[in-house]
């Protein structure tokens, strides 16, 4: 067995890197769902938003921005904080990159639920 060339790389798609922090955070208890961002023209200049995920990488080392849906009766900070933990560790063990911050941000909370039993 050779070791492997120095030369060979493999490349990930910003959209992969998205799709994993989406997925990350749609799996922790108490989030509702990835909140549409709204931001007119100043978010089509913006690279790496899509979805309500913004992604940046500089140096192999990623920082994702979050903006959240939260579920009624939860613990903002312990669901913010369970978001970035699984997010990190979901980037560093799938794509082996360093993630530099996890920034969430809370837009709403889903009361849905609640409003759609009848009275």
């Amino acid at each position: 067995m050779t070791d492997s060339n120095p030369l060979d790389k493999t490349t990930v798609a910003p959209d992969v890197l998205i799709t994993i922090a989406r997925l990350s955070a749609l799996s922790v208890p108490g989030v509702s769902r990835v909140a549409n961002v709204t931001g007119g023209v100043n978010r089509l200049f913006r690279r790496g938003y899509r979805d309500g995920v913004r992604i940046e990488v500089e140096d192999n080392v990623v920082v994702v921005d979050l903006h959240l849906i939260l579920k009624k009766d939860v613990n903002i900070r312990e669901v913010s904080r369970n978001v970035q933990e699984q997010v990190a560790r979901a980037l560093q063990e799938m794509v082996g990159m360093d993630v530099g911050a996890v920034d969430v941000q809370v837009e709403d909370i889903d009361y849905e639920d609640e409003e759609a039993q009848p009275a």
